[in-house]
């Protein structure tokens, strides 16, 4: 037998709404509203209302004031009902507690420290996690910091994905830093970011039905910043690709999207089997991904081309760069090996010797790029072991080349960087 819809209902299955069903967590959501201000913290603010009323009006008008309570009760709990669901779109943007009450959500440990906190403190705190980072992570730490005149707030572990570090005034309790971090499911991204990933993967041809599977954000402000920075990161997938979107605040700064071959040039996809097998001395794999990403900040495209489960070459080309890159991304890097024997591998790296290193990249550099190597003077980091630097030594020359071996001397990774 098909129910018949409350009214409410039919409601929410009209526009705006329908294109995003209401679900089990949205009607938790709703509920708890409702029991919130059912319980005694709603039932202090009617209090708060009538004391006030008190001081106004007469002994004898007790029964109409107990029947106004009622109706501020009754009228408050279907405002809460209508703001919940008009705040509903895909899903309930913030709980209405969190809205009114910010503090009311804080979590905290035990930590002795919790009484240098005053309730301004804690009121931006509970704000700058609620409006930015969109979730309010538990405190565990409270220090005072008499020196630089602060207050630090730690709120869950530094090598944990959801974090946060925040600095205030200790004489005013504004906020100085902020540092936070947090990973996010697919359904707890904000409706503002989900309804433009469709166009923006269009925009660049990809395909707009990839779907998102999880998300991050970081928020950051620095000494004398008016308000917090925050960047939001979604990774998206589905059977036939992958992509992903980076907002700085609202505003999508990097798309990127697996794309047909017929959106690239098919001569970057000739040259790029040629360098694989220049690279590898084997035929090139079948190629299985292409993935184009767009940066505006950086204002320039990037070519991801995949071949099989360990090549890729990558074309970046914009207004300051012009890089090509061949790599076999399945490293030799040992597994499972102790402290020492890594060190020891990281020493083989060091003292490779330059002939042999040239030896193994100067034939795949002649064939990929129709350049000498001869021509190019070697310089070492020694923060990078396994990674050197070829660079011109001809001063109208810009090009540079930077080298990945293994310890075994193989090449795996060349990039030419013209430094426009």
């Amino acid at each position: 037998m098909k129910r018949i819809d409350d009214e409410w209902e039919k409601v929410v299955q009209q526009e705006p709404f329908a294109a995003s069903p209401f679900t089990e967590e949205h009607k938790q959501n709703v509920l708890r509203q409702v029991a919130w201000l059912k319980s005694g913290s709603a039932q202090k603010i009617s209090d708060a209302h009538d004391k006030s009323n008190e001081q106004h009006v007469r002994s004898n008008q007790r029964r109409s004031r107990l029947r106004s309570r009622k109706a501020i009760m009754a009228c408050t709990t279907i405002a809460a009902v209508a703001v919940a669901v008009i705040l509903w779109n895909g899903q309930i943007v913030e709980p209405i507690i969190e809205q009114v009450y910010p503090t009311a959500a804080l979590q905290y440990t035990d930590d002795a420290g919790m009484n240098l906190l005053t309730d301004k403190m804690k009121k931006n705190v509970a704000v700058t996690m609620r409006d930015y980072l969109g979730k309010q992570l538990r405190i565990t730490k409270v220090q005072d910091l008499p020196v630089s005149g602060r207050v630090s707030v730690e709120a869950g572990k530094e090598g944990d994905a959801e974090y946060a570090l925040i600095w205030l005034d200790a004489a005013t309790g504004n906020l100085r830093e902020v540092q936070m971090r947090r990973e996010m499911a697919a359904n707890e991204l904000e409706h503002l970011y989900l309804r433009q990933i469709p166009s923006l993967l269009e925009e660049i041809k990809s395909d707009p039905t990839l779907k998102p599977i999880s998300a991050r954000r970081y928020v950051k402000k620095k000494q004398g910043q008016e308000k917090p920075v925050w960047f939001t990161t979604v990774f998206l997938e589905n059977s036939r690709g992958r992509g992903s979107i980076e907002w700085t605040r609202d505003e999508a700064v990097s798309v990127s999207g697996s794309v047909s071959s017929a959106t690239v040039s098919q001569q970057l996809i000739t040259d790029a089997r040629m360098s694989i097998e220049a690279l590898s001395g084997e035929p090139a794999p079948d190629l299985k991904d292409i993935i184009f990403k767009q940066n505006d900040k950086k204002r320039e495209g990037t070519t991801d081309l995949y071949f099989g489960d360990r090549y890729l070459v990558r074309r970046i080309s914009g207004m300051f760069s012009d890089e090509y890159t061949v790599m076999d991304f399945q490293r030799g890097i040992p597994k499972s090996v102790t402290g020492k024997e890594y060190e020891l591998y990281l020493e083989k790296l060091r003292n490779m010797k330059e002939s042999v290193i040239r030896q193994n990249a100067a034939p795949v550099i002649k064939q990929i790029f129709k350049i000498d190597l001869d021509l190019y003077k070697l310089e070492r980091d020694p923060n990078t072991p396994g990674m050197v630097t070829f660079r011109s030594v001809e001063t109208e020359v810009y090009n540079t080349f930077k080298v990945r071996y293994e310890e075994d001397a193989r090449i795996t990774m060349i990039t030419i960087d013209a430094n426009l």
